[in-house]
């Protein structure tokens, strides 16, 4: 049996590792901390699949083992993010019976069913082997992630000092709890939604040099690069907007 059959597995078992860790994180009250693991998880979903085609060491199992790993990373880890969020919210409101507040946080669980379903999808979609339809689950748990944290006040990590930019916080504070619980659930539901949608999305794969075959590419890369320069973390939830942005009005052209 070769060793390095199994580095795939192994790499996608270390996604696998960080998605769980970030759920501790996430439900501990440490935004900062579950980010890091969810973009580190995304890291390892990157490089697994890498591996398995320079090693030629594909299988349907490690198929089955990323998607599996994907949702608690990419599925549940947002998703217990953004209950944690809602729930401290939820607190600061004099409701006149408790069941009302609890009543917000099912919109947490949306992300983790929606999230399942376009991981179904996607592995019995043959349409999807250079390009995506719908959003990436990784994508989305990205956007989660760096919003939620921008919305958490001080959840700049000290070993990341001045990267998270603009403070959100500065924003949410200005809105009434029920109105910030109210826009996280449409926006929860409204971004769920296009993990199952059908609107073509293009992959970060380069087919080849020329600009005509990677011009969304091309455009995405040193733009995205930029927003992340200048903003910091607010910065990469732009960019996961650009993205979408890009692929819809190339779908219209």
């Amino acid at each position: 049996m070769k060793l390095q059959k199994h580095i795939p597995n192994a790499l996608t078992c270390a996604n696998l590792l960080c998605g769980c860790y970030a759920c501790i994180l996430a439900l501990s009250g440490h935004p900062a901390g579950a980010m890091v693991a969810i973009f580190a998880a995304a890291g390892f979903d990157f490089v697994d699949g890498l591996a398995a085609r320079l090693l030629n060491a594909c299988s349907s199992i490690g198929k089955d083992l990323d998607s599996l790993a994907d949702m608690v990373s990419f599925g549940v880890a947002p998703g217990m993010m953004l209950f944690d969020f809602l729930d401290r919210t939820q607190k600061t409101v004099d409701w006149s019976h408790p069941v009302c507040g609890k009543l917000f946080l099912s919109a947490a669980f949306v992300i983790p069913v929606f999230s399942a379903l376009r991981l179904a999808r996607f592995n019995n979609d043959a349409r999807q082997h250079t390009s995506f339809i719908g959003l990436p689950v990784p994508a989305h748990a990205i956007f989660w992630a760096s919003l939620l944290c921008l919305l958490v006040p001080s959840a700049s990590p000290a070993f990341l000092p001045g990267w998270f930019g603009a403070d959100g916080s500065v924003y949410a504070s200005r809105m009434s709890p029920i109105a910030v619980l109210a826009v996280a659930g449409v926006l929860a539901v409204s971004s769920s939604l296009l993990l199952v949608s059908n609107i073509p999305m293009f992959s970060l794969k380069f087919k080849s040099p020329k600009w005509k075959d990677n011009r969304l590419q091309y455009t995405f890369l040193p733009a995205a690069g930029g927003l992340v320069m200048s903003f910091g973390i607010g910065g990469i939830t732009a960019s996961i907007l650009l993205y979408v942005l890009l692929s819809i009005f190339n779908r219209r052209n």
